[in-house]
């Protein structure tokens, strides 16, 4: 049986994957939901100097701290970024790392390097006029659905999702991830990819086509962007295939 070390997206907190860790279980799997610095019930913790080395040490220390081994890190979303650094440092306690809906980060890559500069720019504005300069709150749905899908996510869960939600400190939008950024070359390497990034994936984005070949493998799961929401059985069904 596998331990899993899951990884929320952007405003999330391990809330998030509650039912998911919880159909894990079920498969006799460990599944250790992890809620990073600043977000959810540690919103008290978040400072201005918050950024993606914070969570980048969030994560490595979670799992020296547990002395966990043979660890399946898991990413959602924004999480790439903070679980790329994370596993590039975890050395031999890394038996996996799967990306949800998202992919690894290169070296010297920031989040806001996956967005138009126009898109950037308006989350600037966003954290300068609501966020006192260094928050960015969740944007609505009608914003996020522009470059995200909502498949699956009925209005009940869409406000759990919007009531739920943290400021996200925007640091770690803004700093660069230093190596190293890549895992052992032992590492299994898993995508489960929805309706975003499938799309992405098939359609012959440059930057992704090594994603497309081993040692890469893939899953897809044919829903929206928060599938811990939306499918939240079906993702821990794809996760235990892939672990198994």
């Amino acid at each position: 049986m596998a331990t899993f070390v899951l990884v929320p997206g952007a405003w999330l907190g391990a809330w998030a994957w509650e039912d998911t860790a919880r159909a894990l279980r079920e498969h006799g799997h460990t599944a250790l939901p992890l809620t990073l610095t600043g977000l959810a019930e540690r919103a008290d913790e978040a400072e201005p100097e918050t950024d993606l080395n914070t969570h980048i040490a969030d994560i490595t220390g979670f799992i020296e701290r547990n002395d966990l081994r043979d660890v399946t890190l898991v990413a959602h979303s924004y999480a790439a970024a903070p679980v790329t650094g994370a596993a590039g440092r975890l050395g031999d306690r890394l038996e996996r790392v799967t990306y949800v809906d998202s992919a690894p980060f290169a070296a010297g890559m920031c989040m806001l390097d996956l967005m138009p500069p126009q898109a950037a720019g308006q989350l600037r504005q966003q954290v300068d006029a609501s966020g006192d300069g260094w928050r960015l709150p969740m944007p609505t749905f009608e914003v996020l659905g522009l470059s995200s899908s909502l498949d699956g996510l009925d209005e009940g869960q869409q406000d759990v999702l919007r009531s739920r939600a943290t400021p996200q400190p925007f640091g770690t939008y803004t700093q660069r991830l230093v190596g190293p950024a890549e895992p052992g070359p032992g590492v299994d390497r898993v995508l489960i990819t929805c309706h975003d990034f499938t799309g992405l994936l098939d359609g012959g984005v440059p930057m992704l086509a090594d994603l497309n070949q081993p040692p890469w493998r893939r899953f897809g799961l044919p829903t929206g962007h928060w599938p811990m929401l939306s499918a939240p059985a079906e993702l821990a069904d794809v996760l235990d295939k892939a672990v198994s």
